[in-house]
């Protein structure tokens, strides 16, 4: 494929927007026409510069990648949006797609996977991420993502709520990686956050503001 493809980058982090115009500039045939922060920028900068495909992360202030991509697509059916992201959970892989997503990658795509995704999706086909490929499946199968858990505490997100669950339950962060199918690191940074929102230091601490805050049982009453 020798067309050139004009792609928008839209994600929250900085350091991550300046990553991916290098990694991208560096692929032949593709040109990064923008770098955006939130999902209100993707879409008025999607409507004005035209770009062949969005590159687009799920998590962003203001309006988040979902809502961003069904914003766009209702202004502009013909538009096509890439999600990168972090998140690899039943619900983010659904909502995504049925807002019109042609296709979801996560953040542990190397060079030549986003290259190939990019070139499906201008082509009209779907690119979905191996590792998120099952949770189509199951939805096809009639399983609907479970609703996150209601007034979670501290600003917790609920993939920070399952995260500290699964500490709750013992699991290293290796473990905790390859059953949310993210990477250690994504797990060390969702930890972080987590830490920091509750005021707390260590993993220990963090057991027992999950059982105080019933985000979890503890062992002896988790069959209760």
């Amino acid at each position: 494929m020798t067309e050139e493809i004009r792609v928008l980058i839209a994600d929250d982090q900085r350091v991550v927007r300046e990553g991916l115009a290098t990694l991208l500039g560096l692929l032949p045939g593709v040109t990064v026409v923008g770098a955006v922060g939130d999902g209100e920028q993707a879409v008025s900068n999607a409507l004005e510069l035209a770009p062949d495909v969005v590159l687009m992360d799920l998590r962003m202030p203001r309006c988040d990648g979902v809502e961003a991509t069904r914003r766009l697509l209702a202004s502009n059916p013909e538009a096509k949006v890439l999600v990168l992201t972090t998140y690899a959970d039943d619900r983010s892989v659904v909502e995504a797609l049925r807002a019109g997503a042609q296709g979801y990658l996560t953040k542990d795509a190397g060079a030549e996977d986003i290259h190939r995704s990019l070139q499906q999706v201008i082509r009209g086909q779907t690119a979905i991420d191996p590792a998120v490929q099952h949770h189509l499946v199951q939805a096809v199968a009639g399983r609907s993502p479970a609703a996150p858990p209601p007034g979670l505490p501290d600003g917790l997100t609920p993939r920070e709520a399952e995260v500290l669950r699964l500490i709750a339950e013992g699991k290293s962060n290796a473990e905790i990686a390859s059953q949310l199918l993210i990477s250690e690191a994504t797990v060390k940074s969702h930890i972080n956050h987590i830490f920091a929102k509750i005021g707390v230091s260590d993993r220990a601490r963090a057991v027992s503001y999950a059982y105080q805050r019933g985000l979890t049982a503890p062992p002896d009453h988790a069959a209760d």
